[in-house]
């Protein structure tokens, strides 16, 4: 029997698009200043913590007492609790969904143990579930960790380390992708008390103590990608985001650069910042190393405007929520644009005819929180129906209720 799936309809808007909205918390910072926060033995020192359910998830795990965690989906929080649970000498079981024990772990996983955990896979080697048994800090104080895969393995190391014996030095090898991330959690280290030296290939954190301290989390970033690309999309905008500064230590603030090229002026202020239109450029190149969750939000804006791009660093793209390649090239042969793979390292956009799109569209989320509202920009153009609208809760719980203050008329239908 079909199954019964449920979808938002988002009617065509193309009407100006003028709206302030106060975009929720930082993911990326709420969950690394929780486990920073755990880590000094407080709680409550944060404010404004995200209200996305990879944050609200971890923060139900850090004082679980049950031995079994599930994680749901979120990536984050179970590569931010492995490295957590280990040093605290806990005995839990880390599990998640299947996707999310398709996800790799073993790198993180084998750093730890060379400090001092004890790890078992529960099923298959190099992916969760894993048993975290206990934890003896030994001698090594050196390790090596591959800078091309995951920057959240490196961040979750980064910030046990000052609780190690003898600290730590962590040697990364190969390209180093997502510094800004790398960035992000030394400068949360730093702001409770944890003092890190960055040279060429190496970080070295001498043994400290954490010193509780208020924080505020931020607005977020990655959120704001989604408006810039409405902005972009939309035959005239003027959306103001409340909240956010040049000066974020969040790398995703890099959007404001990247929308200049494609169409989007970004005035800020005191009270944050201000998106309205402007010529955009007929192509581009871009590295998304340093950025791949912006990567989805800016190919779909480029083939929608008929904006050639080359693009490099979409490798790790393949092991995020989906394999976002597969579900990008998928989603927009539908508006007759096409990804195509170079090499191993390099893709080339081929945009849509902007006089051929259709007049209303189906796109499907493969469980991924960015395909749905990386999308959802079509509705300046078209009637778009989007599978699966929950998914958004990972990371921006709000955004279809944002929508909807930003004169779309939205509502949840369900089709066989």
């Amino acid at each position: 029997m079909p199954k019964n799936l449920q979808y938002i309809q988002i009617r065509k808007n193309s009407n100006p698009l003028i709206s302030s909205l106060r975009l929720p918390a930082s993911k990326s910072e709420s969950n690394r200043a929780l486990i920073i926060e755990a880590l000094a033995g407080e709680s409550g020192t944060i404010k404004n913590l995200s209200s996305a359910r990879d944050t609200q998830t971890l923060k139900r795990l850090l004082i679980s007492k049950d031995h079994i965690l599930d994680v749901i989906d979120a990536g984050t929080t179970m590569r931010f609790l492995t490295a957590y649970l280990s040093v605290t000498n806990q005995d839990k079981i880390l599990t998640g969904t299947r996707r999310m024990c398709e996800r790799p772990i073993g790198i993180l996983v084998d750093a730890l143990r060379e400090t001092g955990a004890t790890i078992e896979y529960v099923d298959r080697e190099g992916f969760p579930p894993i048993h975290i048994k206990n934890f003896k800090s030994g001698e090594k104080k050196n390790i090596n960790m591959r800078g091309d895969v995951s920057s959240q393995f490196i961040s979750a190391m980064l910030m046990i380390a000052p609780v190690l014996e003898k600290g730590l030095t962590i040697e990364l090898s190969g390209k180093i992708g997502s510094k800004p991330y790398i960035n992000l959690t030394l400068g949360l280290m730093k702001h409770f008390g944890v003092d890190a030296q960055w040279s060429g290939n190496t970080i070295h954190i001498p043994h400290q103590s954490y010193v509780p301290s208020p924080f505020q989390v931020n607005p977020d970033w990655s959120g704001a990608s989604y408006w810039y690309s409405f902005a972009s999309l939309a035959d005239e905008a003027n959306i103001s985001l409340p909240g956010f500064s040049k000066a974020s230590l969040q790398g995703d603030r890099m959007i404001s650069e990247i929308m200049e090229n494609l169409g989007v002026k970004s005035t800020f202020d005191r009270s944050g910042v201000i998106l309205t239109k402007k010529s955009n450029v007929a192509s581009i190149k871009f590295d998304f190393s340093d950025y791949p969750d912006l990567a989805q939000t800016v190919i779909l804006t480029c083939a929608v405007k008929g904006i050639e791009g080359w693009f490099t660093g979409l490798e790790s793209l393949k092991i995020k929520e989906t394999d976002r390649i597969a579900a990008l090239k998928k989603e927009l042969s539908k508006i007759g644009a096409d990804l195509i793979e170079l090499s191993e390292e390099a893709w080339q956009l081929i945009p849509s005819d902007p006089i051929l799109l259709p007049s209303s569209l189906t796109i499907e989320t493969y469980d991924d929180h960015r395909m749905a509202m990386a999308f959802a920009p079509l509705a300046t153009k078209m009637h778009v129906y989007i599978e699966n609208p929950d998914v958004v809760a990972k990371s921006y719980p709000t955004f279809w209720q944002d929508l909807n203050k930003s004169g779309f008329d939205t509502r949840l239908i369900n089709k066989v």
